[in-house]
């Protein structure tokens, strides 16, 4: 005869034992003599309660007539009113709740059951760890009954699951209040901290000495909206930023590439790096010489915490399951997205095909904020500007009006830069009859906390990169010439390029784009 014993959960079935698990003989995570004990402390002791109501909530409590006798002492607690056993069986029996907990006698045996509210804050922390992992248990459980359903979006249930462990690590961290004394001595060493670092950075360096001057850096939780027409450099200017920052600071940093592959970006970054015509990389038309110099200068490359996503037409699902993880397993400190307009929204719950594209780009832009600010990490978006510039006379100079598809990129940006070379336009002189050749300007038109400023630099084209204007050594016959490099004599022929680590794409197949892009 055939069995009737299921061998997995029942679809849909909601109850206690899923809610815990399916671990028959086994019983929920709990301390309820420690409840019970604290319970009683709280009712002899006025001040206790102070020491523990930002670690204990109401359903950090296992028995349910425990968790109701701690709704009732916190509700005296907020009204100003004395907690005590008389105070709190009035409570109970003012809201109707006191034979449902057990009745006056239970309240009373709590009372007799400890003499202080000693250790109490010990005890509980204990109760808040076995709530925590009842948490989990109960979170596991849902996940097996919703993988067991062919109806569930595998990303959307990969997402809400790193969301709520990451709601149960968050609401379990508690920020006690500091004295001023700490404090005092908190800024003062924040204070000498800086004034070793004469360069007043507070955020991540952009390496473009004016640009850090403005801006102290890319600062936390700040989205940042990089916006130009084609062909301006926006990718090239945040290669050049992101490469300052991994190699010359040290700081781990990762960019989702949706316009190019990452071989593509790879190659920027060597080309920058060993100061090579980017297109002689591109065709591998590399004299001797040449390939001394490329092994030697990207050796620094080769240890860069450069992590690189290519996945094509990324949605903000994956981009925040992608971010949580990098920033879990490798702290980083900078995110960067090329570029905002080729993100997809949510289209799981309807958020990408029920609306318009100017609703779904607003949705993504809020993501992103939301994103720098629950990992407290900068976040990077490159973005086009809309044609409205071209057709605009005098310098064409960009605007905020020109940002394309969403009013809400300019509301929800901390700030907001735009890239422009007069020198694409034609303009071979500025206002002061200074040249313009090999000029770009970032023009920070959007600081909610700084000043707007204009501030140039010097764009590279050959080497598709930017650097300080005035940055020694940058002349076009290209620095590393006439220098002896280490032979290269000996390296394999299947040498691996050097430069950053490439994370795999979806889970469905890893979807190169490897059509050829002008330089910049």
């Amino acid at each position: 005869m055939e069995s009737k014993k299921s061998t997995g959960p029942r679809l849909g079935y909601k109850s206690k034992k899923a809610e815990f698990g399916d671990n028959l003989g086994k019983i929920p995570p709990q301390a309820v003599d420690l409840e019970e004990a604290v319970l009683g402390a709280l009712m002899l002791e006025k001040d206790a309660l102070t020491s523990v109501i930002d670690i204990l909530k109401p359903e950090s409590f296992y028995k349910g007539a425990n968790e109701e006798i701690y709704k009732a002492i916190v509700s005296l607690f907020n009204n100003s009113e004395p907690v005590d056993l008389l105070t709190v069986t009035n409570q109970l029996r003012k809201t109707g709740k006191l034979e449902i907990v057990g009745g006056s006698y239970y309240i009373t045996e709590l009372t007799s059951r400890v003499n202080s509210a000693a250790n109490i804050e010990y005890h509980a922390r204990i109760i808040a760890e076995q709530a925590i992992k009842r948490q989990l248990i109960k979170i596991s459980g849902e996940i097996q009954n919703d993988a067991y359903e062919d109806t569930m979006d595998v990303f959307d249930l990969l997402d809400r699951t790193e969301q709520e462990l990451f709601e149960v690590t968050n609401s379990n961290i508690k920020k006690n209040y500091a004295d001023m004394h700490s404090l005092m001595k908190e800024a003062f060493r924040e204070l000498e901290e800086r004034r070793n670092h004469k360069d007043g950075l507070t955020g991540v360096p952009t390496g473009f000495s004016a640009l850090d001057r403005v801006t102290s850096g890319w600062q936390k939780s700040d989205m940042v909206i990089i916006a130009a027409r084609p062909g301006m450099g926006k990718t090239a200017f945040i290669v050049s930023a992101l490469r300052n920052a991994a190699v010359d600071f040290k700081q781990p940093v990762a960019i989702f590439s949706l316009e190019m592959s990452s071989v593509q970006l790879v190659n920027r970054l060597i080309s920058a790096e060993a100061e090579l015509d980017s297109e002689k990389i591109k065709k591998g038309q590399l004299a001797d010489h040449e390939w001394q110099q490329l092994v030697y200068k990207t050796a620094s490359l080769t240890e860069a915490p450069i992590f690189i996503d290519d996945t094509p037409a990324l949605s903000i699902l994956e981009l925040r399951a992608k971010c949580r993880r990098l920033k879990q397993q490798h702290d980083i400190q900078l995110v960067v997205i090329d570029y905002l307009q080729l993100m997809s929204g949510d289209t799981s719950k309807g958020g990408g095909s029920g609306g318009n594209r100017e609703q779904e780009i607003a949705s993504i832009s809020r993501a992103l904020k939301n994103i720098a600010k629950e990992l407290s990490v900068p976040v990077i978006a490159l973005s086009q500007l809309s044609r409205a510039v071209e057709t605009r006379g005098g310098d064409k100079r960009p605007q905020l009006s020109d940002l394309r598809e969403s009013g809400s990129i300019e509301q929800d940006a901390d700030m907001v830069m735009f890239l422009y070379r007069p020198e694409y336009y034609g303009i071979t002189e500025d206002e002061n009859g200074l040249s313009t050749a090999n000029v770009g300007e970032v023009i920070i038109a959007k600081h909610r906390n700084g000043s707007l400023e204009t501030v140039p630099l010097k764009f590279i084209g050959r080497f598709t990169k930017f650097s300080d204007l005035d940055s020694p050594g940058m002349q076009a016959s290209g620095p590393g010439y006439g220098t002896t490099f280490p032979s290269a004599a000996g390296v394999p022929s299947d040498f691996e390029v050097p430069g950053a680590i490439t994370l795999p794409s979806k889970a469905n197949g890893n979807t190169d784009n490897d059509t050829d892009e002008a330089p910049f």
